[in-house]
């Protein structure tokens, strides 16, 4: 069955911890860079995933993805005329 993921967006103070996200939720992606994380997990176990996230010394901060909670289908979207004809001529 389908289960329902969220993302968790883990800002770091050093990315060399990272690693040990794992057990946490299916790492995504990793910014050394900007130093944050992208973290999966099940919606079910979002709140103690969170809780346990934030009481590690390595992390700065936690936020959550609103990406599950976001309409997506979108009502009276109309397709725009200049467009279609540019990829008609194309064809």
């Amino acid at each position: 069955m389908f289960t329902e993921r969220q993302a968790i967006i883990v800002w770091l103070h050093h990315t060399k911890p990272a690693k040990s996200l794992r057990k946490y939720g299916n790492v995504h992606y990793v910014s050394k860079k900007m130093k944050y994380a992208v973290v999966y997990c099940n919606q079910e176990e979002i709140e103690r995933t969170v809780d346990k996230l934030q009481s590690l010394s390595f992390v700065k901060r936690v936020e959550l993805s609103f990406k599950p909670f976001l309409k997506t289908e979108y009502e009276n979207s109309k397709p725009n005329k200049a467009k279609e004809y540019d990829y008609k001529i194309g064809v």
